[in-house]
């Protein structure tokens, strides 16, 4: 049989921000259609780089199906992704579960409910899998089981696609397609790594954006001096690396019998190594400093490390480019799960176009299976058992490096 030509798949991308699952998702061969997002800055980042989507500047909440079909007007929507706000589940933050940005979800599915994909993504932090969230998530799988998905969960490492970036992400995709989820399998090869990210921000036409070096050198002296003492790929997080690292006159002035575990929760003077991949990156520019020059990382070398293209402009203060930046799903990522997407429909279309074939021959034997209904809820105590455990760091091993965890494979 020859291959099923699909047509170009219509995508909503909810919480959109800056758009960095839509842009993965175009790397994919896919359209957006419209952004849905409630910052101003980032909606600018999102028409900017999206010029063929609509763009709707609101909390979904507020979002009512007749100004949502005026946005589609009469195209049809085969795939609706989003990354619903991810503090109350953050591992960083305070993780509260009662936070109200926790129901904006269902927002998130009375899009799905009016515009009727054939499938859904959802990205969150694996805070998602504490404990403490498990009826969040179960209600989140529940209530789009009731829109008819049958659906998989996977923890999946963005450096196993490409990012080069250490970030693991929980992700939900369903299909109301009679096939099974399939997630994107890993990349097989090295991770990608600072250097290789850091070689080259020009893009096509030669210019470099959101590459502001003066802004990026900012940092009271005294941050500079403790800098100059801290080697590539090393920061101070425990008393040896202090005593080790900076003069008694450079010192924290921590007392470190009271700091819990003996260890800061955030690495201070932390330098990327360019032989590994980044630790996560995240929303504020004062978590991670150059490998080896006297300063902050830009927004634009954040943005190459969350695999953005060299080209895609990021609008706003230096302040809201970081935000957007760091709470982007990573385009290599997106476009990892989009190509699984395109998958598992030219498989339904394959299966569709056998029985059509069969019915007209008069043969009414079926040939194939329906998919078996993945009891997605049962999967979150064996995901949770390795979201968050972490390998203890080794000679060499840069900083925070985590755990390989799931199959594939925003702060938090």
């Amino acid at each position: 049989m020859a291959p099923v030509a699909g047509p170009v798949l219509n995508v909503v991308d909810v919480f959109s921000g800056a758009g960095g699952f839509s842009c993965g998702l175009g790397m994919a061969g896919m359209r957006c259609v419209l952004g849905i997002e409630r910052d101003a800055a980032a909606c600018g980042t999102f028409a900017l780089n999206h010029p063929g989507a609509a763009v709707h500047q609101d909390d979904v909440e507020r979002l009512r199906r007749p100004v949502l079909e005026g946005l589609l007007g009469r195209r049809r929507v085969h795939v609706v992704v989003g990354g619903p706000p991810c503090q109350g589940f953050s591992t960083v933050g305070t993780g509260d579960p009662a936070d109200r940005r926790n129901g904006l979800f269902r927002g998130f599915v009375r899009v799905v409910r009016a515009t009727a994909p054939e499938f859904v993504i959802v990205e969150n932090v694996t805070g998602l899998l504490a404990r403490k969230n498990e009826g969040t998530l179960r209600a989140i799988l529940r209530a789009l089981e009731r829109e008819g998905f049958h659906l998989d969960v996977r923890v999946m490492e963005a450096q196993r696609h490409g990012v080069p970036e250490r970030r693991r992400r929980t992700i939900i995709m369903g299909t109301r397609l009679p096939v099974p989820v399939e997630f994107p399998p890993e990349d097989g090869g090295p991770p990608p790594t600072v250097g290789d990210a850091l070689g080259d921000l020009r893009d096509a036409g030669g210019g470099v954006h959101n590459h502001d070096l003066k802004a990026a050198a900012r940092m009271p002296g005294i941050d500079r001096r403790r800098l100059a003492r801290v080697p590539e790929g090393r920061g101070v997080r425990y008393e040896r690396d202090e005593a080790e690292l900076l003069p008694p006159s450079l010192r924290l002035g921590l007392d470190w019998a009271r700091v819990p575990e003996g260890r800061l929760r955030q690495i201070r003077y932390q330098r990327l190594d360019r032989s590994l991949p980044s630790p996560t990156i995240a929303t504020q520019r004062q978590m991670y400093y150059h490998p080896v020059e006297p300063r902050f990382l830009t927004a634009r070398e954040a943005a190459r490390l969350q695999s953005f293209p060299n080209g895609f402009v990021f609008r706003g203060s230096e302040t809201s480019q970081w935000r957007q930046i760091g709470n982007a799903v990573p385009p290599l990522l997106a476009r990892a799960l989009g190509e699984a997407v395109k998958r598992m429909r030219r498989r339904a279309m394959r299966r569709r176009a056998m029985r059509r074939s069969a019915a007209a021959a008069g043969d009414g034997r079926p040939h194939s299976k329906p998919p078996p209904r993945f009891p997605a809820a049962s999967r979150i105590g064996s995901l949770r058992g390795r979201a968050f455990v972490y390998r203890d760091n080794k000679p060499g091993s840069a900083p925070g490096a985590g755990s390989g965890v799931g199959s594939g494979s925003r702060p938090g």
